[in-house]
């Protein structure tokens, strides 16, 4: 599945919709424009130790619960690789080990390199986000109406050839760019141009053929020569083309079954939408080159960054190849990828000078999101009160005991300040144990949000009885006593 438009993984299409346990949305990235301190050092080429053992435990026990042959981490701080390893298998047949020499497949993670190839020869006069998709492929749908900005910000309204999270019987044989063109971008649009936004693995198959057509070069050369090279990023390459023995092996998955091999796309189904293969260190390369502009002008790193707007001025959440999200207010540009049998996530956080790289050899498993989680969570150093975790089991089990002796009548008021024992008048503890009660036993406890607000930290959990959902919204404060403690219905 050539960069597919995965609900769970492929294209985080669902995170810019939902984003829901941990992400809001983010739309002022311009006004940040990177602005980080002057030129760092070289690249490190040895990672030292960031992670402690247990850390490294949390990511091999998710590894272990997903079922995945293996799972590939990159930390970058302060500009430099701190951290690269792979737990886990390569191959499970014949058995070989996964360790941070082992490339993955990155899928739709390659876009932003074809939308910083298109930048580069727009600084060279070659050709111009604005040119219309006319100038070069004038016999494409309302081609006259579209701009190469569109294509890259997937507001263009061609229909995605490759929306499927599956494999299917035609992406075996092998294409071309010209045929996937021919095939889906001479159809009627999803849209009128610029007025709505919808992933589309045909904007960018295009995009990479406009990128040929005005430079007069081939696609992976030109990102060889001018970004792989230069940065060292030595296991970069075309994932068909490239293949080595010591290449992650693709697996998939059934339900809840093993992990199985996977089929693979045949050539030509990536191209300028999904092509690459590489380390996790290598794309921690290219992120710390991202981080650092030094492979754009400025301005051109503006419009890579630059949340695109639709004609109405409603958001997008997205740059040209890019995503644009927040993590507890903190800026961060990220994009997922997803080709048959892997799994990629890179999210690059710039005021904080960092980024995480995930990769996995296998699909149909939520694994990539949590393993991000922890190390983002680690790398930023996300303390107690500013954290959108899922909470300790201690907290969660004090909640529950709580909401627990409410659905019998019963407070331990040593937990709350004196405000919250005025609230748990006679009344109020009636109506709560009344109300409570019939809902059946507590299923689960979990947080949704957390934050500081007056000196305390506030926190929402989603409450799952037998019968029915509830919301919780509390306050803490600072000596750990409850402020507030409010039930409310979930409509």
């Amino acid at each position: 599945m050539p960069a597919t438009n995965c609900a769970a993984h492929g294209l985080r299409t669902s995170w810019i919709m939902d984003f829901s346990h941990k992400w809001r949305s983010f739309v002022l990235i311009l006004q940040i424009g990177f602005t980080l301190a002057s030129p760092r050092p070289a690249f490190s080429q040895t990672p030292t130790p960031s992670l402690d053992a247990t850390e490294e435990a949390k990511i091999a026990k998710l590894l272990a619960d997903s079922g995945a042959p293996s799972v590939s981490i990159a930390v970058v701080e302060h500009g430099q690789l701190a951290y690269a390893k792979a737990f886990g298998k390569a191959s499970l047949d014949p058995n070989r080990p996964a360790d941070a020499h082992t490339r993955y497949a990155i899928g739709s993670v390659s876009k932003q390199f074809t939308a910083a190839a298109i930048l580069l020869i727009a600084e060279q006069g070659k050709l111009s986000l604005d040119d219309k998709v006319s100038k070069y492929f004038p016999e494409l749908t309302r081609a006259n109406e579209i701009t190469i900005r569109e294509l890259l910000s997937h507001t263009s309204g061609y229909e995605d050839y490759a929306p499927q999270d599956y494999m299917i019987p035609e992406w075996i044989k092998p294409t071309t760019p010209e045929t996937i063109l021919d095939q889906w971008a001479k159809k009627p649009l999803d849209f009128d141009p610029g007025t709505r936004w919808q992933y589309s693995n045909t904007n960018f198959v295009l995009a990479g053929r406009i990128f040929e057509k005005a430079s007069g070069q081939q696609l992976m050369p030109f990102l060889k020569e001018k970004f792989f090279d230069p940065l060292g990023m030595n296991t970069a390459g075309d994932c068909s083309e490239d293949k080595t023995p010591e290449d992650a092996v693709a697996y998939t998955r059934y339900a809840l079954g093993p992990a199985r091999p996977a089929l693979r796309e045949g050539a030509g189904w990536y191209f300028a939408a999904g092509e690459l293969c590489m380390t996790p260190s290598d794309l921690a390369r290219w992120d710390s080159a991202f981080l650092h502009k030094k492979f754009l002008s400025t301005q051109s790193y503006v419009e890579f960054t630059k949340e695109v707007l639709l004609k109405d001025g409603d958001y997008t959440h997205h740059a040209l190849g890019l995503e644009i999200e927040q993590r507890n207010n903190i800026p961060v540009v990220l994009h997922s990828g997803e080709v048959s049998g892997f799994l990629t996530l890179n999210e690059v956080f710039p005021t904080r000078d960092s980024a995480v790289i995930v990769c996995s050899n296998q699909d149909g498993v939520e694994l990539i999101d949590p393993v991000a989680d922890e190390l983002a969570n680690w790398v930023l150093k996300l303390e107690n009160g500013n954290s959108d975790g899922p909470g300790s089991p201690a907290e969660l089990q004090q909640v529950r005991n709580i909401l627990e002796g409410l659905q019998k009548g019963q407070v331990d008021r040593s937990l709350f300040t004196s405000d919250m024992i005025f609230y748990f008048s006679p009344t109020a503890i009636q109506d709560i144990q009344s109300s409570l009660s019939p809902l059946g036993s507590l299923k689960s406890v979990t947080r949704t949000r957390e934050g500081l607000r007056g000196g305390m930290t506030f926190r929402a959990y989603n409450l799952q009885f037998e019968k029915k959902s509830l919301i919780l919204t509390v306050y803490l404060t600072p000596d750990g006593h409850y402020e507030q403690f409010l039930i409310m219905e979930e409509l």
